[in-house]
This record gives C-alpha cells, structure tokens and sequence, in this order.
C-alpha cells in the first residue's frame, strides 16, 4: 500500500471548510509503514467539532484498503505556541564547535549541480540507519530544498518554546530542511548573511537528539553555506559527488579545493549516474563517460566509494518519498549505496 493510495481514498471525503482533506491541506505528515497508515489533521482549535466526523469517516474509509491493519489520526490545532523562529538572524562570530548530541558530521557536497547529490544524501542517511546508525540529515540546499519530497516528509517542524525546533522523521531518520517552513513553490530570496544565519539555526537551535552521524547535504559550488558549514561546525568529513562527465568534474576538482583549505578530510568520491542498462535488451551505454571519478579519487589518493547507475527505479522512489534502498532494499541500486555507507562508516573506525 502507498502513499498515493492513500491520498486517493482522502480526497473522496469532504473537507467541512469546504473542498476534500487533501486540497484543503489539513493532512500532515502521512506515513504508510508495514500495514500503519498515520497522519495528522491540522485544524484551527475552534473547528475540532466540525472535524470529528471527517476523521471517523477517513478511518472507516482507509480501514478497508487491503493490507491496512491500523489508522491512527490525531487531530491538532495551531496553538498560542509560536512557531519557530526560523526568520534570518546574523551569525555570531564564534569558531568551529559540536553540535549537541551529534557524534559526527558528514557533508555531502558537489561543484556542480544536477549530479544527483540530493539523492545520494538521502539514500546514504537510510542505508546507515538500516545498518544501525542513529542518522540525521540537514538539507543545507537552502534555495533548493528537496529532502521533504525525497524523505516523504510532510508538516511544519513544532517547537515547545518559539526557539527550539522539533525535527521530523520517516525511514529512521530525522531529518530539517527549510523546505518544511516554506511551501514548496515558495522562493527563499535570501543574500548572504541571513543565508550563513540559517543555516546556524537550524544546526544548533534543531532537537537532534542522540546521532551517530548528521549528513549535510549541500548546495552546488562553494559559497557561503559550504563556509559556514566548516567555519561554524567541526565538519568530521566530506564525500564528493560528480557524474563521469568532464564538466562535471573540473567543478568537483574546486569543490575538493575547498575542503582541503578548510582542513575537512574526503572521505571518498562516489559516481553518479555511472552507467545504464536497458531495461529491453541489457545493453550497457555510459552516457556521461566512464572512469573519470574513479581517475579523481585514484589521484587524491581517496576511495571510489561507489559507481551508482543511471536508473529509472531511483528516481521514482526519490520522486515517491521512498528512497531505493527502502523501497527495494536488495537491488542492486540500492546495495551500491549500502556499500558506500559502509565503507564511510568503516574509514570514522579504522
């Protein structure tokens, strides 16, 4: 059972304001996990009567999919809590320090964009939570926050004082990005100071918990988040994406340029979109070239981590909320990025 199955049984009952539970936007970070379907409806407090009914009919309704064996739906209100205060603030000046209860934090970053780094964060944070790491992700893409579509995290963060904000979770996860107090069409036009103030909110003002490791995933180039990511935070080490192709890598080469300046440790390079395969006739096609970033990381004297494929199926879970090594843990997709987590996990133990 998925997600969209159901949104598609959500949609067949009325919203009491008017429309359907979905167009209405009150459902809330819906979750479907073996046989559990969980979301909140997040109303006004003076509409929770009005509500009522709508909930026992979206239970009765999704109770009798197949393979659903519970539904559990809070209704909630905006409280007098106010929001957290994500609102651009000017860095303190201050070295690099630990950030509460993260043991290790990993960046991963490329020089150029459309390499495919979002996804490689997202399905490297589960793979070393399915391996027994208590993980984190910070979507530091501030101007393109894709985690909460990648992660299939909906719902704004809490926050019990104004200050400190809640971080939300799926596939063993926890996960902040900007792209949870923002709509997701909404552009984020901020210049560099509030940029840099963000992204330190979000580090130290975030209820991370108990982490083995935080993921950063960055932005393309090296600009101001990748600085004030090394500058701010004790950045334990790095692992650089970049496709095959030439172009793309004469932009990672800066990218590797800049870490070391900041004196943060690669850790390893991984390729992307290395190679597909026909799904019709097996034939293998290298679209963007072949052993250009395995060339790179021989040079930086760094592993090749892993050569992930040019493939259909990763992009449809990316676009599903279901990361490929969740969605089919025993592909071969998926196992690529397993091994990449592993041997980033073993270099921190050896």
């Amino acid at each position: 059972m998925t997600r969209e199955a159901v949104l598609e049984v959500l949609k067949t009952i009325p919203d009491p304001l008017g429309g359907d539970l979905v167009s209405s936007g009150v459902v809330r970070a819906l979750n479907v996990e073996n046989g559990t379907v969980r979301f909140v409806m997040e109303i006004a407090p003076q509409h929770a009567k009005a509500y009522e009914a709508a909930k026992a009919q979206a239970e009765e309704a999704i109770g009798k999919l197949d393979t659903i064996d519970k539904v559990s739906i809070v209704l909630t209100g905006h409280s007098e809590t106010p929001p957290p205060n994500i609102k651009p603030q000017a860095p303190k000046p201050q070295g690099p320090e630990k950030i509460p209860g993260v043991d290790r934090i990993l960046a991963v970053a490329s020089g150029k964009g459309g390499v495919g780094k979002s996804t490689v964060s997202s399905n490297l944070a589960v793979a070393m939570a399915q391996q027994g790491l208590k993980v984190g992700l910070l979507d530091a893409d501030v101007y393109g926050p894709s985690q909460p579509r990648m992660l299939g995290v909906s719902g704004r963060p809490a926050s019990p004082d104004g200050k400190t904000i809640l971080p939300l979770r799926n596939h063993g996860v926890t996960m902040m990005s900007i792209g949870l107090m923002t709509n997701e069409d909404q552009a984020v036009g901020w210049r560099g100071p509030m940029l840099m103030g963000a992204l330190q909110q979000m580090m130290m003002q975030v209820q991370w918990g108990a982490l083995d490791v935080l993921i950063v995933d960055l932005p393309p180039g090296t600009g101001d988040v990748q600085m004030t990511l090394a500058q701010k935070a004790q950045v334990d080490g790095a692992v650089v994406v970049s496709t095959p192709q030439d172009i793309a890598l004469l932009d990672a080469r800066k990218g590797i340029d800049m870490f070391q300046q900041l004196n943060v440790p690669i850790l390893g390079m991984i390729e992307n979109m290395s190679t597909h395969i026909c799904s019709k006739c097996g034939h293998e096609e290298h679209v963007f070239g072949h052993g250009g970033v395995a060339a790179e990381a021989e040079k930086l004297n760094v592993p090749l981590l892993a050569e992930i494929p040019l493939d259909l199926q990763i992009r449809l879970a990316a676009d599903g909320g279901v990361p490929i090594v969740a969605a089919q843990p025993d592909s071969a997709q998926a196992q690529a990025f397993g091994q990449a987590a592993a041997a980033i996990a073993k270099r921190w133990t050896t």
